[in-house]
C-alpha cells in the first residue's frame, strides 16, 4: 500500500502497545495504549434514522475479520475488544492509501525483540458497512516483519477495537458469522434461559471479567481476565506466586506467536476446569507466556490473563460498554473439545511458487510432443503457473513432525497424497491436524529437492 502525505513532523511520543497474532496455535493478543492521548472527538455513527446495522465477518482461526473502508480504500481489520485505537500494518507498494496528519512514535509490544517505529495519524475516515467515523485516529506500523496476513492466509491490514465497541451495543454471533450493531438508546438486553449477563470492569478502555480456574488440585478464584476477541487461543495466564498461578507440571515449551516486538515463547498446559458464572468448560487449553516476552506489556496488578476466541466462539457475545455489561449465550460448539496442535507444525502463506505442469490439448501445433490416434491429434507440452507456497515457519521440538525429519522452511506440497495448491491455508492446517492416531504423509520441497515424511498424530497432554 503506497502511502501518500506520510511526512512525519519532529514530534515524538512513546506508547506502550501489546500485540501478537495467533492462528491455529499462533496468537494475536490485545493491543493496549497507555500514553500519547490523541486529541479530538472520534465517534462512529449510524446513518440518520437507523437504529441497527448487520455486518458479516470472516472467522479465521477464531479471529473476527471485518471489511473496513479507510479513506476510500477497501481493507480488512481484526475486531479486537482489547485495542484502543486502530493499528495498521502490512502496507505494500501495490495500492494507494492516503494517511493524514502524521507524527512519528515508537511502539513497544509483545515479543523479545526491540521496539518498532510507527506513525500516529488523525482525521481519517473509517466506514464499516454503513457505520462511519469521519475523524478516526490510527497508528501505522512501517515494518515488513509486522505482517499477519501470511499466518491467516489472506490480506489483513490492521486491528480495530475500543472506539467501535464504545459507541454501540455489539452483538457478535460467532455461529452465524455476523455482528449486529445497535444504538444504546432504547436497547433491551437479551433475556433467555441459556443467557447470562455479567458485570464488566473497563480499565484503560479494556473489558475485564472475573472467573475461576482449576490447575491441578489448585482452584484459583476471582481471576481478573481480559475479554480479548483479538486472541485466538482459549486462555492465557500470567504466573504469579502471590495468587498461586503457576504452570502445571504437565506442560510443554512452545512458540506462542508473533508480536510487535518479535516472537513470543512460553509453555502450554491444560486447566482441568474453567468457570465463568454458570458456564463450566473442562480440559481447557492454557498458555503461560515467558517473562521475556511480557517485558513491555503486562502489569501483574492489572490482570491475571485473558480469555480468547477459542472460548468466546462458543457463545453469542453481546458487548455493552455503556452499561458495563456483557451477555453470553451458549451455542452448538460449547462442548467441543479444546485441541492443541498435534503435528507441531506452524504454517504460513509465503507468496507463490512456480510450478511446471504437463498440458494436453487437441489439434494445436507447436507443442513438445505429438501422438496420433486415428484422426485425432493429442499434443502435449508444458505450462508454468503460480501456486501458493505454504511454508513451515516453526516446528515444535519433539513433535511428531520434527521427529519424522521435517524442518523449518520446508514448503508443504501435498498431504496424504492430495496436493495443496487449491486449498486455503486454513484447509491445509486442518488436513495436517486431524485426530490422534491419524497417520499423516507430507510431501515437502526443501531447496530443489522433494521429500516425503510420514508420522502419526498424538494427543498433546
Amino acid at each position: 500500500m503506497k502511502i501518500f502525505h506520510l511526512k512525519p513532523n519532529l514530534t515524538y511520543a512513546t506508547s506502550l502497545i501489546n500485540s501478537s497474532l495467533y492462528l491455529f496455535h499462533v496468537f494475536i493478543l490485545t493491543l493496549f495504549f497507555f500514553s500519547g492521548y490523541l486529541h479530538g472527538q472520534s465517534k462512529f455513527v449510524l446513518p440518520v434514522g437507523e437504529k441497527s446495522e448487520i455486518i458479516k465477518f470472516r472467522l479465521a482461526g477464531n479471529l473476527i475479520v471485518v471489511p473496513v473502508m479507510v479513506n476510500g480504500a477497501k481493507l480488512s481489520f481484526i475486531l479486537d475488544s482489547g485495542v484502543n485505537y486502530p493499528i495498521m500494518f502490512n502496507l505494500t507498494k501495490n495500492d494507494s492509501l492516503e494517511i493524514k496528519n502524521v507524527s512519528k512514535i515508537i511502539l513497544k509490544g509483545l515479543g523479545i525483540d526491540l521496539p518498532v517505529n510507527a506513525y500516529r495519524s488523525t482525521g481519517n475516515n473509517f466506514r464499516i458497512g454503513n457505520i462511519e467515523n469521519r475523524n478516526q485516529h490510527l497508528y501505522v506500523v512501517i515494518d515488513e516483519k509486522i505482517n499477519f496476513s501470511p499466518i491467516l492466509g489472506f490480506p489483513v491490514h490492521g486491528i480495530i477495537g475500543y472506539e467501535f465497541f464504545r459507541d454501540f451495543i455489539v452483538d457478535v454471533n460467532y455461529a452465524r458469522r455476523k455482528i449486529k450493531i445497535y444504538k444504546p438508546e432504547g436497547y433491551k438486553h437479551l433475556k433467555c434461559r441459556k443467557c447470562e449477563t455479567f458485570n464488566l470492569e473497563l480499565l484503560n478502555n479494556k473489558p475485564f471479567i472475573n472467573a475461576s480456574v482449576e490447575l491441578g488440585k489448585e482452584k484459583i478464584s476471582h481471576l481478573k481476565l481480559l475479554i480479548d476477541s483479538g486472541s485466538s487461543d482459549a486462555l492465557w495466564l500470567i504466573n504469579n506466586a502471590n495468587k498461586n498461578i503457576k504452570t502445571p507440571e504437565k506442560n510443554f515449551e512452545d512458540f506462542l506467536g508473533f508480536g510487535i516486538s518479535g516472537s513470543v515463547y512460553g509453555k502450554r498446559a491444560r486447566a482441568e476446569r474453567f468457570t465463568l458464572g454458570g458456564h463450566i468448560l473442562n480440559d481447557v487449553k492454557v498458555a503461560f507466556p515467558d517473562s521475556t516476552s511480557l517485558q513491555y506489556v503486562y502489569d501483574k496488578n492489572e490482570r491475571d490473563g485473558s480469555i480468547g476466541g477459542d472460548i468466546l466462539k462458543r457463545f453469542r457475545v453481546i458487548f455493552d460498554y455503556n452499561a458495563n455489561k456483557i451477555t453470553l449465550k451458549r451455542n452448538a460448539t460449547f462442548k467441543k473439545p479444546f485441541r492443541f496442535n498435534m503435528s507441531g507444525i506452524q504454517l504460513e502463506y509465503n507468496g507463490s511458487r512456480i510450478v511446471r505442469e504437463l498440458e494436453t490439448v487437441n489439434n494445436i501445433p507447436g507443442t513438445v510432443d505429438e501422438d496420433t490416434y486415428g484422426k485425432a491429434k493429442i499434443l502435449t507440452g508444458y505450462r508454468f503457473s503460480f501456486r501458493p507456497a505454504y511454508e513451515i515457519v516453526e516446528i515444535r521440538d519433539g513433535s511428531p513432525a520434527a521427529l519424522a525429519g521435517i524442518r523449518k522452511n520446508d514448503v508443504v506440497l501435498a498431504v496424504n497424497g492430495k496436493y495443496v495448491d487449491e486449498n486455503s491455508l486454513e484447509e491445509v492446517i486442518e488436513m495436517i491436524d486431524k485426530k490422534p492416531g491419524k497417520t499423516i504423509r507430507i510431501k515437502v520441497q526443501r531447496r530443489l529437492e522433494e521429500l516425503l515424511f510420514v508420522f502419526t498424530l498424538k494427543k498433546v497432554l
